[in-house]
C-alpha cells in the first residue's frame, strides 16, 4: 500500500465528483420541464417487467461485440465524441418511433455505450481483453442507479461494487473456464441480473422521457446524448479508481476516496 501523490489525489477527486454526483435524471428533468418521475407514471402497466427483460438481453448481447472492437495497443484519448454522435442517431430513431422501438434501439445504444466505456477503460490503462476488465465495463451500468434490494444508505460507489462483488467473481471464474459460449449459464445470468436491476432504472427514465409525444426525434436524440454522457462520466470515474487501485492498493484508494466524498 502506497501514499497517493498530488496528481493522483487530483484524479481521485475528479472520480469522486463524477461517481457520487450522477445527474442523468436531473438533466432529463431540465429537458422535459418537469420531474422525470412524473413521466414514468405515464408508462404502460407492466412496462417495468418488460423493460427489465429487455435490459438484461441488451447487456448480454453487447458485451463481446463492444469489447472485441477495441484496440488495446492504442494509447490515445477515447473517442467519446464519435460514440456520442452514433448514440444520438439511435436516440433520434427511438424518439421518432416511441416505446415500440425500445426493444430494437436499446441493444444498439447499450452496445455503443459499452464500447465507449471499454474505450475509456483502455485509455486508463485497463487490460481490456482480460475477463475482469470486461466485467468491470459492465459494472459501469450499475452506477448512478439503485436496485429495489438496496439499502437507501448503501448506494454509493463502493457500496455498489461490494453488492456486485460475489456475482462478479462467480461470473469471472466461469468466463475464464468456458468463455462467452454459454451466455445462459447461471453465474453470468446472476451477474447480468444484478446489473440490469440497476441499469433498468435509468433506462426507464430515458424511455419515459422519449415517450413524451412532443419530444419526437430531436428530443430522443438529446436524451440519448445525455444518457451516453452520463455513462461516460461513470466510466471515467470508475476506471480512474481502478487504475489508482492497481498502483496504490485498494485500501489506500478507498480511504482517500471516502475522505474526498465526505467533503462533497
Amino acid at each position: 500500500m502506497t501514499t497517493l501523490n498530488h496528481i493522483d489525489e487530483q484524479n481521485l477527486a475528479l472520480a469522486v465528483d463524477l461517481l457520487e454526483n450522477p445527474s442523468f435524471a436531473a438533466k432529463v428533468t431540465n429537458l422535459i420541464g418537469g420531474p422525470v418521475e412524473r413521466a414514468i407514471t405515464m408508462l404502460p402497466e407492466g412496462f417495468s417487467n418488460k423493460l427489465l427483460t429487455t435490459t438484461h438481453k441488451a447487456l448480454g448481447k453487447a458485451l463481446d461485440l463492444a469489447v472485441s472492437s477495441i484496440d488495446e495497443r492504442y494509447r490515445g484519448e477515447p473517442a467519446n465524441g464519435a460514440h456520442r454522435v452514433l448514440t444520438t442517431v439511435s436516440g433520434a430513431i427511438g424518439g421518432a418511433m416511441g416505446l415500440m422501438a425500445l426493444s430494437v434501439e436499446l441493444p444498439i445504444s447499450t452496445t455503443l455505450m459499452l464500447r465507449s466505456i471499454a474505450d475509456i477503460a483502455r485509455s486508463e490503462g485497463e487490460p481490456i481483453m482480460e475477463t475482469g476488465s470486461k466485467l468491470a465495463c459492465l459494472e459501469v451500468f450499475a452506477m448512478g442507479g439503485t436496485s429495489q434490494a438496496d439499502d437507501g444508505a448503501e448506494t454509493g460507489y463502493f457500496a455498489v461494487r461490494a453488492a456486485l462483488a460475489g456475482a462478479m467473481t462467480e461470473a469471472g471464474k466461469y468466463l475464464l473456464e468456458r468463455g462467452l459460449t454459454g451466455a445462459g449459464a447461471p453465474p453470468l445470468v446472476r451477474f447480468l441480473s444484478e446489473i440490469a436491476s440497476r441499469y433498468s432504472i435509468q433506462v426507464s427514465e430515458k424511455a419515459a422521457a422519449q415517450a413524451i409525444p412532443l419530444l419526437g426525434a430531436a428530443g430522443g436524440a438529446t436524451i440519448n446524448l445525455l444518457f451516453m454522457d452520463h455513462f461516460q462520466n461513470m466510466a471515467r470515474g470508475h476506471f480512474i479508481v481502478r487504475r489508482l487501485e492497481r498502483a496504490h492498493g485498494k485500501e489506500a484508494v478507498q480511504e482517500a476516496y471516502r475522505k474526498f466524498a465526505a467533503r462533497n
